[in-house]
């Protein structure tokens, strides 16, 4: 297994309740020439999980983070009309994230949890992860 030190938590730059698939983020991440979906859990717009690339695996999510890290990402992020950065959480989706950060903290308790907006100029996870979740 992996040694792992951080969980980071990403949104897939989508418009508020467009639901697109792990397989569609698949196609995205393969057609910038990667070998498979950079992310290793897919939160829906449901709250469902679907797995990404495998956890024994290294995530391709983060520059220079992914050799330790988990990635997770949640649909979603954008605005539906101005398209700017927004969160965009369904009720179910934030309940499921919150269990999987508990379950992950279990298996790697000494992992910290991060938004991609740490590690990069970008708005993603468009929330605030690392406060909302550094008490786990």
């Amino acid at each position: 297994m992996r040694e792992i030190d951080k969980i980071i938590i990403h949104c897939s730059a989508t418009k508020e309740g467009q639901e697109i698939s792990a397989a569609t983020i698949d196609e995205w991440h393969k057609a910038r020439g990667w070998r498979s979906i950079g992310y290793h859990y897919v939160i829906g717009l449901d709250g469902m999980i679907e797995y990404g690339r495998p956890i024994t695996e290294t995530g391709a999510h983060v520059k220079n983070h992914n050799k330790g890290s988990i990635g997770i990402c949640y649909i979603g992020g954008l605005d539906a009309v101005t398209k700017t950065a927004k969160d965009t959480r369904t009720p179910e989706q934030i309940a499921t994230l919150l269990e999987l950060l508990r379950v992950l903290k279990k298996l790697h308790p000494n992992a910290t949890i991060h938004g991609h907006n740490e590690f990069s100029a970008k708005a993603c996870p468009c929330f605030d992860a690392y406060n909302e979740y550094c008490n786990l």
